[in-house]
């Protein structure tokens, strides 16, 4: 069994991450100012096909494959709300389904959901060598989530900032790479 090396990045900011905003597939990211990492020339890389993952992706020098399984979280009837929206008129859908990660209140993918998407994905991965994902804040909880074998609820203690880096690596088991 040859080694894997899996570093999952979460996509540029966004205005609705800006605005306090629910995703929407069509949202991109904003200027970068800068490249976000060091050149990572001939490391293949993974994207979830929403336009802001995509975006970020194209910002790397590898060849560049989108992988459905890495799209975000299904947010239903909610993409494109504002919190402070819910808040006002759907606060006890919004608290239900932040407390509970088998809530899809919003009609969409709950959270219990979205991590046996990504389970799935994990178990199947088997591309030895070295790879990028550039997918989402809820993606990489779940992934967390799987790799650590916690409660669901504990995503909810886990922020996931614009660019942030997650490295797993797998001989035999996903394992956390902190570095």
């Amino acid at each position: 069994m040859k080694a894997v090396r899996l570093t999952l990045i979460c996509h540029a900011l966004t205005q609705a991450q800006k605005t306090g905003r629910l995703h929407r597939a069509e949202d991109g990211i904003l200027p970068l100012g800068q490249q976000p990492f060091a050149d990572l020339s001939g490391v293949p890389v993974l994207t979830a096909p929403e336009r802001r993952a995509c975006e970020t992706a194209a910002r790397f020098s590898g060849p560049v494959q989108v992988e459905p399984a890495l799209a975000d979280c299904d947010l239903g009837r909610w993409q494109g709300l504002t919190l402070k929206q819910l808040q006002a008129e759907q606060s006890q859908a919004l608290t239900e389904w932040l407390q509970d990660p088998a809530s899809d209140v919003h009609g969409g993918e709950s959270f219990a959901v979205l991590c046996q998407r990504i389970a799935a994905w994990l178990a199947a991965f088997d591309r030895p060598g070295e790879w990028l994902a550039v997918t989402h804040p809820m993606v990489m909880r779940a992934v967390l989530v799987q790799v650590l074998g916690c409660p669901m609820s504990a995503s909810q203690r886990v922020d996931v900032l614009p660019l942030s880096r997650l490295e797993l690596s797998f001989t035999g088991q996903w394992r956390l790479r902190l570095g």
